[in-house]
């Protein structure tokens, strides 16, 4: 049976929303990032997060509400970020992922996967709003991509 936090070995009991934070959502460097991680960790068929070792030490009752509690923190966050600071963190988030960014942008626009960020709880409200917002911001990564193929086609080769 899964305890309510694990005693480590000093003693001090520590919680599954601070070894989330401490061990994986603080090495991630974008909130976007940290969004995507985490929707990720959602069973499409279930809706419930999902982590083995999280599992493993705290249940996976409370792995899920822990996971999903950081989830809505995390889109909280994000839907309070200024539209610069959004499209700051996205353009990193989407530059960090290895692929071409026009490629990555087309795949996005087709497949919708910005829309596996939102918490199942969120208010229609929220998800309006992120919604409006993430596809301003995609429309706005897309054109400067575009812009800038285009500068390199034009400019010459030495």
């Amino acid at each position: 049976m899964a305890s309510r936090g694990k005693t480590n070995s000093q003693g001090f009991e520590r919680s599954a929303a601070a070894d989330v934070w401490r061990h994986t959502l603080s090495q991630i460097p974008f909130l976007f990032g940290r969004l995507a991680y985490l929707g990720s960790l959602r069973n499409a068929n279930t809706g419930r997060y999902e982590h083995h070792g999280l599992a493993q030490i705290y249940g996976a009752d409370k792995t899920h509400r822990t996971l999903l509690e950081s989830h809505e923190h995390a889109f909280a966050d994000w839907l309070n970020y200024e539209m610069p600071d959004q499209h700051s963190d996205l353009s990193l988030y989407l530059g960090s992922l290895g692929s071409n960014l026009s490629t990555v942008l087309t795949a996005w626009s087709q497949l919708a996967t910005y829309k596996n960020m939102i918490p199942l709880t969120a208010t229609v409200a929220q998800r309006e709003l992120y919604l409006m917002d993430i596809e301003a911001l995609l429309e706005s990564l897309k054109s400067a991509a575009e812009v800038s193929s285009l500068a390199q086609i034009a400019s010459p080769r030495p």
